[in-house]
């Protein structure tokens, strides 16, 4: 009787000086478990002090995409148990982002096809981020009823203009090239030569590598609405921006706005109130513990069950949000997703700043 061992959801390879990590849920588009985060946390910090692995890289299997995110089915099942695993995997997912923001090797990420949400939080902060032809970047969370987490409001909030602010309020998908545009990426090559990309880095040093196969970035599709994005949400409440978004004069802004208004009006809030504070905050570790607190009370609150449930668990995509509209949505509650929630200890509490340590 032969016995198959389950695939392992990380798999972890050597060749040359080159450590490979590769997320290995393909069906799931690699979305990221406790389990994945617990296993890159380890071998990052086992391969930081192996004078064999010079360089790291990040890649998914399968072909749809690097990764979809974290596995929201298993957040939303542990919210109606109180939500203690889920503030334990974002307490690792999140040191992980920091982990990765200050990882003394170069650590080249590979953004080919999907990579939205946790996704992100594993590559956009790499030194070296990888993005292709088939690329689609995004932060959705604002249509589950949460608020972009892992880092995102540290990118968008840095990003070039009001990029970011449109691109976490729509919760749309970015291209490589707007992926480059807005500081989330860095490299363009196109998706038939990362197998050579990859073969490349065990053998040569880094920089080298990278400098050979980078290609001409194509246009970025955002540049030219960079107009109007800038313009229109450049505004500080989201009544404001829709209301700019609806007299642009452009269809584009026009739509915007409906998509914007599909999302769940406190996501919508309580996200611009967190880009906003992000810019001011000085640091990564900083910001994440920032969304640390939102994303605990997120947990809490009605609307993040309703948009897994709308948009995963029955896809009826009619999420009935509470409060339904955003004038019903008053400051003090967007204010109260800043609090430390009661009997969590905070992000760094009994954990040094990563990256803090090596100022």
């Amino acid at each position: 009787m032969t016995h198959t061992h389950p695939e392992p959801e990380v798999r972890f390879e050597r060749t040359g000086h080159l450590g490979r990590i590769i997320l290995n849920r393909p069906r799931a588009i690699n979305a990221l478990t406790a389990t994945m985060v617990s296993l890159i946390a380890d071998t990052l910090d086992a391969w930081e002090h192996d004078d064999g692995v010079a360089t790291v890289l990040l890649s998914g299997a399968g072909e749809r995409g690097l990764c979809a995110g974290g596995d929201i089915v298993a957040i939303y099942r542990d919210a109606a148990n109180g939500g203690a695993d889920s503030a334990r995997f974002w307490a690792e997912e999140y040191r992980l982002n920091a982990r990765i923001s200050s990882y003394p090797k170069p650590y080249v990420a590979l953004m080919d096809g999907i990579v939205l949400g946790g996704g992100v939080g594993i590559s956009a902060h790499a030194r070296h981020r990888v993005v292709t032809e088939r690329t689609k970047v995004g932060m959705p969370e604002t249509g589950i009823g949460f608020i972009p987490d892992v880092g995102g409001t540290y990118l968008l909030s840095r990003a070039p203009g009001e990029l970011g602010t449109h691109a976490a309020l729509t919760a749309g998908t970015l291209t490589g090239p707007d992926a480059v545009l807005m500081g989330l990426a860095d490299i363009y090559v196109d998706s038939g030569r990362l197998q050579d990309l990859a073969a490349a880095l065990a053998e040569k040093p880094v920089q080298e590598v990278l400098d050979a196969f980078a290609q001409e970035v194509p246009p970025a599709p955002l540049a030219a609405a960079r107009p109007w994005i800038d313009d229109c949400y450049g505004h500080d409440d989201v009544e404001t921006i829709v209301d700019a978004l609806h007299r642009a004069g452009t269809a584009d802004a026009n739509q915007a706005a409906g998509v914007v208004l599909s999302k769940s009006p406190s996501a919508l809030k309580v996200t611009l109130e967190s880009l906003r504070r992000a810019r001011a905050l000085p640091d990564l570790e900083s910001v994440l513990e920032q969304e640390y607190r939102v994303s605990l009370n997120a947990l809490a609150a009605p609307d993040f069950a309703e948009g897994v449930r709308a948009q995963v668990i029955d896809k009826d995509r009619s999420p009935q949000w509470r409060p339904a509209t955003l004038a019903e949505v008053r400051q003090a509650d967007v204010h109260a997703y800043f609090d430390a929630p009661q009997g969590r200890p905070g992000l760094w509490e009994n954990h040094p700043l990563t990256s803090q340590e090596q100022r």
